[in-house]
This record gives structure tokens, sequence and C-alpha cells, in this order.
């Protein structure tokens, strides 16, 4: 799904303190691959590589083989380092999947598979879990915790190998690489450690919490807040991946936080929309967002601000489960052509949503005929401009600020009619920055080593792209369609119907 409209470069704004020649690099761990990014202090990219990663789907089962995660990102790494100038390189930082886990010995060698962000095993340890920490979960706002989230997945992996409960560390997705990268165990990050039950207002572990779920408290990692200088790239690690050994690594965030930063959306009301495999939504807020549905979350920002958003089990991964190897460019041509109002739920997991709204009995449909191919690959497209809406009503309906910029990033932005659909079915003017991946974001953090705050480093390096003004009339046409969706998640039981009453009042003429 390429996008011949290519944003073209507005320029860059003024670079950061310190070296506007330094090389700053963003290192992304995603679904399917492991990227490296590298950009100066204006932002301008010089170089980015990516190598594919696997994963592993049995029923609500996802895990993937951590070992791959650093053979493919020391891979991508030496790759995009080939022509430049290391010497120039000052630092990097890491983004990952948000929830993924996994357990290692003490000296960082895998003893378990990676769980990965949407593994839906841990039914019964949730429940143990929201017990156990209810009031906690009350304060911190999302209020409990699905099986998905990483404690209840730690708690599963402990049931059911209890001798993993001596010798063993937790470690997040990124927590790994930033062992290999320093050659020694370095401190976790408030945004990964998020779903692990990290308590970001206090900002320590709720020791009370864990020693009634029976963790251990030599088990759980160091944390700090994202941009923390770690440490720094040892020799062995230098040698696999061609960063220069003394780099400085950078704590880091999950993936829709990192392409929040590269979107720059960290203003109150800002938003930035990731479509990937699923959506992911993050904005940002001057206070913490509370949930009594707990589908929404807050990360800590940068000052006094909260990041909230929410991940969604619906998105783009439903094109390459329904049209794989199929031409994505004829199928869009032809789906914008015939302009039909047949709308699909598009539910990549089996595990059920998870944002807008929490139903792990959901299953996809389709509303309205589909006699082509064509048709139907539209009402994917369509079906997620709907969510999307939903997602932003649902929003609404928490009192979370969200009628700032917006931004679209993530795979799904490189099909440029798909993102004018979305643009017309929210009746917002968006923007498509120029380079639109959350390995941008990483470096951009990065770079806030140098003593620049991350509003003003974004500033600097975040190049605004392409704007898209939705025609009002292309709106009001979308909206009974829209109005079909909604009614129709609330008669399967999944949507409350004091959202969709809410939603459906937002989209009134």
């Amino acid at each position: 799904m390429s996008d011949p409209h290519a944003p073209g470069p507005t320029g860059p704004g003024p670079a950061p303190h310190g070296d506007p020649d330094a090389i700053w690099l963003g290192l992304d761990l995603g679904t399917q691959s492991a990227r490296c990014l590298a950009v100066d202090g204006t932002g301008t990219l010089l170089a980015t590589a990516a190598r594919p990663l696997t994963s592993k789907r049995t029923g609500t089962r996802h895990e993937q083989d951590p070992h791959q995660w650093w053979t493919a990102l020391a891979d991508a790494c030496r790759e995009a380092l080939a022509g430049l100038d290391t010497h120039r390189i000052r630092g990097l930082a890491i983004d990952g999947t948000s929830g993924t886990l996994l357990l290692t010995d003490t000296h960082g060698t895998p003893r378990t598979p990676a769980l990965m962000y949407d593994d839906g095993r841990a039914t019964d340890q949730a429940e143990a879990v929201n017990t156990a920490g209810a009031p906690t979960w009350q304060e911190l706002g999302y209020r409990s915790m699905p099986p998905s989230w990483a404690l209840p997945k730690l708690r599963w992996l402990l049931d059911h190998d209890p001798a993993l409960a001596t010798g063993t560390r937790l470690l997040h997705q990124v927590d790994l690489i930033t062992w290999k990268l320093a050659g020694r165990q370095l401190p976790s990050d408030t945004s990964h450690a998020l779903k692990t039950g990290y308590h970001l207002i206090d900002e320590r572990w709720p020791h009370d919490v864990m020693d009634t779920l029976g963790i251990p408290t030599d088990l759980l990692p160091d944390v700090v807040r994202p941009g923390t200088v770690l440490g720094t790239v040892g020799p062995e690690a230098a040698d696999a991946t061609g960063i220069p050994t003394g780099t400085a690594i950078v704590a880091g965030m999950t993936d829709g936080c990192a392409a929040q930063i590269g979107a720059g959306a960290l203003t109150p009301g800002a938003w930035n929309a990731v479509l990937g495999t699923t959506l992911v939504l993050k904005g940002s807020s001057d206070h913490l967002i509370r949930d009594p549905a707990g589908v929404v979350y807050c990360h800590r920002g940068p000052g006094d601000t909260w990041l909230p958003g929410g991940a969604s089990s619906s998105g783009a991964g439903v094109i390459s489960q329904y049209f794989h190897g199929e031409n994505l460019d004829v199928l869009t041509d032809q789906a914008a052509a015939l302009d039909p109002d047949a709308v699909a739920y598009p539910l990549v997991s089996t595990g059920g949503e998870r944002f807008p709204f929490r139903a792990p009995e959901a299953e996809p449909f389709i509303l309205g005929d589909v006699p082509t191919r064509a048709t139907e690959f539209h009402a994917y497209l369509l079906g997620v401009a709907c969510l999307e809406r939903l997602c932003f009503d649902y929003l609404d309906h928490l009192g979370a600020p969200t009628d700032g910029p917006l931004t679209f990033t993530g795979g799904g932005a490189r099909n440029t009619y798909w993102c004018r659909l979305r643009a017309e079915v929210l009746g917002r003017t968006v923007h498509l920055p120029e380079h639109a991946e959350g390995a941008l974001g990483m470096a951009v953090l990065a770079a806030t080593a140098t003593g620049a705050t991350l509003t003003e480093t974004a500033a600097a390096m975040v190049r605004p792209g392409t704007e898209i003004r939705p025609a009002p009339d292309r709106t009001t046409r979308h909206l009974p369609t829209y109005h079909r969706f909604v009614t129709e998640l609330t008669h399967r039981g999944w949507l409350d119907p004091a959202v969709a009453d809410h939603a459906l009042r937002r989209a009134a003429p």
C-alpha cells in the first residue's frame, strides 16, 4: 500500500542543544520487524534499515523467540550504519511492543519465550491480579488489567513453572536489548513497566501487591523515567551492531509512545493515531485520565503531563489476513472508485477487543453487501475509520482533551486514500509527518541527552509533512455508516449503551 504522494521536505527546525551534526539512533522492535534509523540534530534522515521478525500464534497465545530480536536488530544496525561517519553517533533509544515480557537467567539468557503484547492466555491470573491490586489500579486510572497485560502473564509463567521464581529476571522486550548493548542489566523504563503494575504516581513497584501475588522482589528490574541515560554500548555489542563503544543508551518508551514523539504530538489535546497491525491512539493531557472501564491508560509524559491512550485489537492486520498476496494498490484504486458503504469490524486478534471497549468474545463481522474483492477491501478500510472515530468518541466521553492537532503514523498511513477516508470519517484535519515511525521518536528521545526538553527536541527534529483537510460533505456521507457500525456493536452487547449514545450524539447532524 505505497503512497504515490509522499510528502516532501518542509525544512528543518532549529537544532536542539549541542552539536547539530551529531547522529542519533532510534531502534524499534515491532511485531513484524526490527528497525534502526539514524538522523542528525535537525531530524534529517540519514539511514534506515530493517529485518523481519516472526511470531507464533496458537489460539489466544502469541509468542516470539527473543533471541531473534537481537540478531535482527544487530543486522539492521550494521546495514543502516555502513555508510555513515559513526564517530558522530552520540546516543540511542529503543521502543518495543507494550506488555511483551520474558524471563531470563541472571546472565540475561532467555528461559522462556516472549509472551507478546496481545497474548491472552492469562485469564485466571488476570482475575487474581485485579483482586490483589484493585485499589492501586483504581488510583492509576485503568481500574483493572486484561489478560494481555504483562503482570497477569508474569503470574502465568510462574504458575506454570514454579522453578522460574528463583534465579530469574523479568525483562520487558527492550530490556533484553539494552542488556545486550551494555553487557549488563540496565534499568527498565516507566513506559514499558506500566503494564507490569509499576506505580507511575509514586514511581515505585507496589510491593504489597507483588507480595500478595507471590512475585519475588528480586525478579523485578529497577525502573527510571524515559530519557534517562542508562549506560553505554560495550565492545561486544559494538562489534555486533556497528554502534561505537561508549554510545549513550537512553531509556526508551513503548511503540505507541515512540510514534507519538515521532509525530510531535506532545502538547495537551494533541493525538497521534498509529495504524499498524492494530490501531493505537496516544495523546497528551494536563491531567491523569481515569477510565472506569479500564481500557484507557496513561503513561507519564514530559514534565507534569500525562499521555493517555489505548491499544485496539483491530487494525490494518486484517489486510494481511484477508488479502494476503493481492495487489493492494490495485484494490485501493478499485475500492476508491466504487466508494461503497459496506463496513467491516476489523478485528485482528482472536482474543477479542480491548479498545475502545473490552469484549473478549468479540468477533469480526461485515454490514452490507460485498459482492467483489474491492468492495470487501473497502469495507475493512472503512471499518478501521469507524473504529477510530469511536475511539475518539470514547476518549471524549472520559473527559480527555481531543481537540488538538492530529497526526497519522504507522504502516497504514502510507495508503493515501485510506488516510483521506479516515480523515473524512473523523471530520478532522490531519497531518502525515514526513518520517512516520516510532524509530524517529526514539531518536528524538535519545537527543534529549543533550539537556534539551523533549518538547524542544521534537520541535527541532520532527517535520509536519502533508496536511489532509476533509470535505464536510464527505464526512456527512459517512455518518449513517458510522451510526450502523456503533449500533451493531451495541446490539451485540460489546459496547456500553452510554458510550454508544455519546458517540451518536456527537455524530448527529
